[in-house]
C-alpha cells in the first residue's frame, strides 16, 4: 500500500502546489483553527508556464505510478477485494487522460486553494473545486467500484457521505460544501460541535487566514508561498499522550473495548490518565518545539526544500557555534557521490551525558513515557565507552565514489573512491588499525598528505589498487585506479562551517547506479527465494500454485516501483543536500536540479 499512499499523496500535493492565493474569506485557511497542530497549505498560485511544465512532468510519470496503483490492487485483491476494486477504478479514472484531464473530470480546481490540517489529530482536506456536481459524480463511480455505499448523513441542511470503521472507533466523512470538498478522520461519535467545525459550518475563534502565521513563516525562512507546512509539537504532543484529543480517545476506547472483551479488564481502567503525563508532554515539546518545511524555489529545472527543526537554545548552542575539521565538510562535494557526516564524538558524548543525568535527576512520571527511563538510563553509560580512543577522538566521515558498477550475475558491485575519517588523533586510529591488521604495520605514514599504496596482500582481496593517507585531523583510503591522485587534495578539502553537520551531493547517473544496484539485489532475492520453495516440502493439499503466483505478483510490484523510480532519476541532473545547526535549531536543505 505504500506505493498507493504515495500515489495520492503526490496527487493531493500537486493539486496544492498548482493553487492561487488571496485573501478570501471562504478560503480554505480560514476554516483552519490558528491553535491547530498541524497543517500544510498553499499561499500562492504559480504562473502559467510553470504549471503547464509540472503538469507536463507529472503526466510523463503517470503511467509507471498507474503501474504501481495496478500492482497494489493485485496484491489487495485475496485479503480485500472491495478495496481493490476500488483501487482499480481510481486507476481507471485516468484512462485516457492527462492529470489535469482527471482533475476536471473529477471537478477539482488545480488553481485553487486547499489545505491538510488538524481539528486537535483529526486529520481534515479542504479544497476548492470548479464543479461540485462532477466531484460528486466522482465519488459515486468510486462507491460503485467499491461495492458498497457510503452512508448518507446530515446536520442541519448540510449532507455529507460517512463510513465508519468500528475496530477503530473512526469514521471517514466526505462532503461538499458550497464550491470546497471536505474529507476528514473523525471519531465515531463525534460531537455536534465538532463535526460541524470539521465541514466549516461553524468557523473558528481565529483562523490561520486571520493569524497570517503562515505567511509570516514564508517571508522568514524564504518559502515560497506554493506550499508551507508546519507541525507545532507544543500543541501536538499534549494532545497525543495527555489522553484529551476526542479522535485518539475514540481509537483508545475501541481499542480498550476489545480487550475488556477477551481478558474482562475493565475499559475504564485502561483509559486512566495520569497528569502528569500533560507535564511530561509539556516537557519533551520544549525540547523541540516545531517543525516547518516548503519550496524554496519551485521551477521547470529546480525543486529546492528547506526544513527547519526548532530546538532548545541548550540543544541549538551546543552545535551552533562547533566547526568539526573533516575535510570535505565545509564545501559542495564533487564526486558523483560525496556524503560528509560530522560526528564530533567528544562534544556528542558531552551533550547526551547531559541529557542522560537530567532525566535520572528527573524521571519522566506518566506510564506511557516510562521506558524513556530505561533508554536514557542506558545511555549514560554508553557515552562513556564513547571516550574509548579511537573513537572518541572521531571528528566524522565522508565516503566519495567516483564510480560504481552493479556485479554481473549477483556478484559483488566494484567501485572507485575515497573514505575519510576525520579524528582528532589520526596517527592514533592509523595504530589502532596496524594492531588489528598486522600486515599495516610497514605503512610509515606522515601528516602530509602523501599516499602510501596499501600491502599487495590486501589489494588483492580488494581486487584493485588502493592507497591511505594522513593529515593532522584525518585518515583516508583510496580504492581504485587513479585513486592515488586525489588523496592529497581531498585531505586539504575546507572543514566544516560554524555549525555544519552533513553535506550530501549525488549525480543523477549516479543516483541510475544506485538503483540499477537496489534493483538487482531486489532481483536476486527474490530469485533466491523463489528456488528455495521449489525445494521445501509441498503444502498439505500439494498444491504451490498460490505461492507462485503471490511471487509472480511481488515480482510484477517490484519492477512497477523500480520503473517509477528509474523514470524519475532520469530526469535529476543532481541532488544536493546540507544539514546545520544555527541559533534557532536545525535547518536541513536539498537542491533538486532537472534536466
Amino acid at each position: 500500500m505504500r506505493s498507493t499512499k504515495r500515489f495520492i499523496a503526490l496527487g493531493f500535493a500537486g493539486v496544492m502546489l498548482a493553487a492561487c492565493g488571496h485573501k478570501d474569506k471562504d478560503a480554505p485557511l480560514a476554516f483552519v483553527p490558528a491553535d491547530t497542530p498541524y497543517v500544510v497549505a498553499n499561499l500562492d498560485v504559480l504562473d502559467d508556464g510553470t504549471r503547464a511544465a509540472l503538469l507536463a512532468q507529472a503526466d510523463a510519470q503517470l503511467p509507471t505510478q498507474l503501474a504501481q496503483l495496478n500492482a497494489a490492487a493485485d496484491r489487495l485483491a485475496a485479503k480485500d477485494p472491495d478495496g481493490a476494486r476500488l483501487l482499480h477504478a481510481l486507476s481507471a479514472e485516468f484512462n485516457g487522460k492527462t492529470v489535469e484531464g482527471f482533475a476536471q473530470s473529477a471537478g477539482v480546481n488545480i488553481k485553487g486553494l486547499s489545505a491538510f490540517y488538524g481539528l486537535g489529530l483529526a486529520p481534515i482536506a479542504r479544497f476548492e473545486l470548479n464543479d461540485p456536481k462532477a466531484f460528486e459524480g466522482f465519488v459515486s463511480r468510486l462507491e460503485t467500484a467499491y461495492g458498497k455505499k457510503l452512508d448518507i448523513a446530515s446536520i442541519g441542511t448540510q449532507s455529507y457521505r460517512k463510513y465508519g470503521f468500528a475496530a477503530s472507533g473512526t469514521e471517514v466523512i466526505l462532503a461538499t460544501v458550497g464550491k470546497q470538498a471536505v474529507a476528514a478522520l473523525l471519531p465515531a461519535d463525534v460531537s455536534p460541535a465538532m463535526l460541524r467545525e470539521a465541514l466549516g459550518l461553524d468557523r473558528p475563534q481565529k483562523s490561520l487566514l486571520d493569524d497570517g502565521r503562515l505567511d509570516a513563516l514564508a517571508k522568514a525562512k524564504g518559502y515560497q508561498k506554493w506550499m508551507v507546512g508546519n507541525l507545532d509539537l507544543t500543541r501536538a504532543l499534549p494532545l497525543a499522550i495527555g489522553g484529551t484529543d476526542p479522535l485518539l480517545s475514540a481509537i483508545l476506547k475501541a481499542r480498550a473495548e476489545a480487550v475488556s472483551a477477551k481478558t474482562g479488564e475493565p475499559v475504564a481502567n485502561q483509559l486512566q490518565t495520569s497528569p502528569s503525563c500533560m507535564t511530561d508532554a509539556a516537557r519533551i515539546a520544549a525540547r523541540v518545539p516545531a517543525v516547518n518545511f516548503g519550496y524554496t524555489r519551485l521551477d521547470t529545472k529546480h525543486q529546492d526544500m528547506r526544513l527547519d527543526v526548532t530546538l532548545a537554545d541548550d540543544i541549538s548552542k551546543a552545535f551552533a557555534g562547533l566547526k568539526v575539521g573533516l575535510p570535505g565538510l565545509g564545501s559542495a562535494g564533487t564526486a558523483p557521490f560525496d556524503l560528509s557526516l560530522a560526528l564530533p564524538i567528544a562534544q556528542m558524548r558531552t551533550f547526551w551525558s547531559a541529557q542522560a543525568d537530567a532525566v535520572a535527576a528527573k524521571p519522566f512520571t506518566c506510564p506511557a513515557l516510562l521506558d524513556l527511563n530505561d533508554s536514557f538510563a542506558k545511555l549514560g553509560p554508553a557515552m562513556q565507552k564513547a571516550a574509548i580512543p579511537p573513537f572518541g577522538d572521531m571528528l566524522g566521515l565522508r565516503i566519495a565514489l567516483d564510480t560504481l558498477v552493479p556485479g554481473k550475475d549477483s556478484s559483488m558491485p566494484t567501485f572507485s573512491g575515497r573514505i575519510v575519517f576525520g579524528s582528532n588523533n589520526p596517527s592514533g586510529l592509523l595504530a589502532s588499525s596496524q594492531m588489528m591488521v598486522p600486515a599495516l604495520a610497514q605503512l610509515k605514514l606522515g601528516n602530509d598528505g602523501k599516499p602510501l599504496p596499501l600491502p599487495k596482500d590486501m589489494t588483492s582481496m580488494l581486487g584493485q589498487p588502493a592507497w591511505v593517507a594522513m593529515s593532522d585531523k584525518a585518515l583516508a583510503l583510496g580504492i581504485g585506479a587513479g585513486e592515488d591522485t586525489k588523496l592529497t587534495d581531498t585531505l586539504k578539502d575546507p572543514a566544516g562551517d560554524a555549525g555544519g553537520m552533513t553535506r550530501m551531493h549525488l549525480s543523477g547517473a549516479m543516483y541510475l547506479d544506485w538503483l540499477q544496484l537496489m534493483e538487482q539485489k531486489v532481483d536476486s532475492l527474490a530469485a533466491a527465494t523463489a528456488a528455495l520453495s521449489k525445494t521445501d516440502e509441498p503444502s498439505i493439499d500439494g498444491d504451490s500454485t498460490d505461492e507462485a503466483a503471490q511471487a509472480a505478483a511481488n515480482a510484477a510490484r517490484s519492477k512497477a516501483q523500480f520503473a517509477a523510480m528509474k523514470a524519475q532519476a532520469e530526469r535529476v541532473d543532481s541532488i544536493d543536500a546540507e544539514m546545520h545547526v544555527d541559533d534557532s535549531g536545525m535547518v536541513i536543505t536539498s537542491q533538486t536540479a532537472l534536466k
